[in-house]
């Protein structure tokens, strides 16, 4: 390696790295700075958020779902190696270890700077059943292409989803939409463990509406097999849910088993633990971003664990201008997230009500139902608003919202007002956009506002 010129490493070839990868090559150019990205897979830069509407239908080629191919990275200057797996990370030595799973080949590769962006990792349960065929997850594009597969060989119209969250939700919405039964098997007590059960219940009610089996509060033990080998049937204590597919949406966990061997700090949700500058703590030349971190949480000051495109992108835009020898920060998140089921909007942003706890609030909670045209607007379709304010203080804590079309997005206004640090008595004053088309004269989060500033003022 030239004495002038640097080497960045990056780990991970997806939203996180190849954006620190595109930034540096940005700011400095491939005579200053060479770049080298690893990933083991055979897809890079691609919205895994997408992948239950290619499963569906909704987006018809799985090459819609990707930004930029490995060839038009190549094209910048950026020595991308595809279906590479590092290995181990040696920083005492400042390499990495990789190996070419196609030619089963090892061999180390120093580095000035380093990236980590080895992202998350589906949560697959040690049950007995669990890697049948038939049985799949979805956090990727081979998944995505794998249960593809399957649902093109299976003569059986049944699936069962493990998990309620966003994918668990999302998957039962593809594969209601691919004409299955489908029946939903979460150990909650409501689906969206996101949202506070009541909001959940509203969920529950609707999913069941469209066709949809829920049975909550239920652990599944086992997965069932045919004489085939291949699933037949999930099984919990109390009961058997045939299905000839199973789509696990269980959750994910931070993918930091590198990370850990290497002695970099993890927090408490297994996360890699970082700076403002995305820079890995107590390390000069390393850093971490995307599904792999735990992040700051602006409205609780407690770190989590968040697994977002959006959060991934901003990482790596931040990494790469500091490693390419400019200045940028990350501050944090408020926690802002919003799906659909069917047509149902789901969306939430800040602290629930356990969190609140949790972070030793004292808080007041208001419910309201509005609409979201006016009401004599033709299309006015119902939602359901929920938020949290501090007690003492009046400052916005939380909002969550489900309903029909208009609903999701609304959330943004109160991810703003959190970011701000805003009261709900200044969000009533807030100037938002009305025409009978778009709200009513009282947008709905601001009609939960004034009746949040009500409920300060009494308690």
């Amino acid at each position: 390696m030239s004495s002038t010129r640097e080497r960045l490493v990056i780990i991970g070839g997806d939203a996180a790295g190849m954006s620190a990868a595109s930034q540096a090559r940005r700011l400095r150019g491939p005579d200053e700075l060479e770049i080298v990205a690893f990933e083991r897979g055979h897809f890079t830069s691609y919205s895994a958020c997408g992948i239950p509407y290619w499963v569906g239908g909704d987006v018809p080629e799985r090459d819609d779902l990707i930004a930029r191919t490995p060839e038009q990275h190549r094209e910048r200057d950026i020595d991308l190696r595809m279906r590479t797996e590092v290995t181990r990370i040696d920083v005492a030595n400042s390499r990495v270890l990789a190996r070419d799973l196609e030619r089963d080949e090892e061999s180390w590769t120093t580095y000035d700077k380093l990236v980590i962006a080895t992202g998350a990792r589906p949560i697959r349960p040690a049950l007995p059943g669990i890697d049948a065929p038939g049985v799949h997850g979805v956090q990727t594009l081979d998944d995505g292409q794998a249960l593809l597969d399957t649902l093109g060989r299976t003569e059986g119209r049944r699936a069962v989803v493990i998990g309620a969250g966003y994918i668990g939700v999302e998957m039962a919405e593809a594969m209601l939409h691919r004409g299955y039964e489908v029946t939903v098997v979460n150990r909650g007590k409501e689906p969206m463990s996101t949202l506070d059960p009541d909001m959940g219940r509203l969920v529950h009610g609707a999913m069941t509406g469209m066709g949809i089996e829920m049975v909550n509060d239920a652990e599944v033990t086992k997965i069932l097999t045919g004489d085939d080998g291949r699933v037949r049937a999930v099984a919990t204590e109390d009961a058997e849910y045939p299905a000839d597919v199973v789509v696990l949406g269980i959750g994910v966990r931070p993918e930091t088993a590198l990370a850990r061997a290497a002695g970099l700090p993890l927090g408490e949700h297994g996360g890699l633990l970082t700076d403002l500058a995305m820079r890995v703590r107590g390390h000069e030349n390393i850093w971490a971003g995307g599904d792999c971190v735990e992040v700051l949480d602006l409205v609780s000051g407690s770190h989590r664990h968040i697994a977002l495109g959006t959060h991934a992108n901003k990482h790596g835009q931040v990494i790469g201008s500091n490693a390419g020898g400019g200045y940028a920060t990350f501050p944090g998140v408020v926690g802002t997230a919003v799906s659909k089921v069917c047509d149902l909007e789901l969306a939430r942003t800040g602290l629930r009500e356990k969190d609140a706890r949790a972070a030793g609030l004292q808080f007041v909670t208001v419910t309201i139902e509005s609409t979201s045209r006016a009401g004599y607007y033709p299309g006015a379709a119902l939602m359901t608003v929920k938020m949290l304010a501090e007690r003492r203080t009046g400052r916005l804590l939380g909002v969550q919202i489900v309903g029909r079309e208009g609903a999701g997005k609304r959330v943004d206004v109160a991810a703003v007002a959190l970011t701000a640090q805003m009261t709900v008595e200044q969000m009533t004053a807030l100037d938002l956009g009305y025409a009978p088309p778009f709200s009513p004269v009282w947008d709905p989060v601001l009609v939960a506002a004034r009746k949040a500033v009500a409920a300060v003022r009494a308690g």
